[in-house]
């Protein structure tokens, strides 16, 4: 069987790629399964740890931890139990549909290399088993959002799949992919600092909701900028606390901090006079 990449002729859409996930299941294999069945339903397994058998349409392989299997629809198989394996096989099993990718049969998705199984080693291996467990600990849980989480790993799955038998990516010229996340993170930050500017921000908690670290951010936001994210929120709050000041406002100095996100007025006056070289109240006296 040949490999399988995405080429010009057989890109991968994302209706393709929008499978509907079913069901997931870990077991460890104490003794065989009951029938030699099929599905009209696709079938990942991955052993993630032990050794045992699988019977996949009439011939007999043996599996060991890091090997992924894959079941298309109207494949006939049966998990065979070890009794003399030293370590039964944990398996676990991801269910699913509505899957065509372009030249393959409904719910195909082919293996590196053809063939039914994968073994897998390293980084892969590691990967696909992170998904696994992140699967199972999902599916242990009932919340709204359970299936659409469960969905997103199972798409991993599928891309890890076809990733490892497509040529190596080629660099784009003239594009720099960090250089635009970047400057993205960057736009998203002012963003939320011109939104939120009242509330109370840290750059933990800024770090935690873009799911980077407070570290990188500060990195990206000075070479993006010149300044600090902190920095760049002062800067917002102080122009807005002096807009309010000038506009005829009748609030108190301390109703003004308070506004832009400052709880101490002292604090706030000083950084004020610091940032204008006059304190609010001449601010507001002399309308500069």
């Amino acid at each position: 069987m040949s490999k399988y990449c995405a080429t010009e002729d057989n890109a991968i859409r994302i209706e393709e790629m929008n499978p509907t996930f079913l069901f997931t299941w870990k077991g460890t294999r104490t003794e065989p399964e009951e029938a030699y069945h099929c599905h009209d339903i696709a079938e990942l397994a991955f052993v993630m740890s032990g050794t045992g058998k699988y019977r996949i349409e009439g011939q007999v392989y043996e599996v060991g931890e890091g090997d992924l299997m894959f079941f298309k629809p109207g494949v006939h198989h049966q998990a065979l139990y070890v009794p003399e394996a030293e370590v039964p096989a944990t398996e676990f099993f991801v269910g699913f549909c509505d899957v065509q990718l372009p030249g393959r049969e409904p719910g195909d998705v082919p293996l590196p290399g053809g063939g039914y199984i994968l073994h897998t080693s390293g980084e892969l291996r590691q990967r696909i088993f992170r998904i696994c467990s992140s699967m199972e600990a999902e599916s242990a849980v009932c919340w709204q959002g359970r299936y659409h989480m469960l969905k997103a790993y199972l798409m991993q799955l599928l891309l890890l799949i076809l990733k490892e038998q497509s040529p190596p990516p080629q660099a784009m010229q003239g594009y720099s992919f960090d250089s635009v996340n970047k400057k993205y993170v960057v736009e998203q930050i002012v963003s939320y600092f011109e939104d939120h500017y009242s509330d109370k921000i840290s750059l933990d908690t800024i770090a935690e909701n873009m799911y980077l670290s407070p570290f990188y951010i500060s990195k990206i936001f000075k070479s993006e900028t010149g300044d600090t994210p902190i920095r760049h929120l002062i800067n917002i709050r102080l122009e807005r606390a002096r807009e309010l000041l000038l506009q005829g406002s009748e609030m108190s100095v301390q109703e003004v901090a308070a506004a832009v996100g400052y709880d101490d007025a002292y604090h706030f006056s000083k950084l004020f006079k610091k940032y204008y070289g006059k304190s609010p109240s001449q601010i507001r006296k002399e309308g500069v």
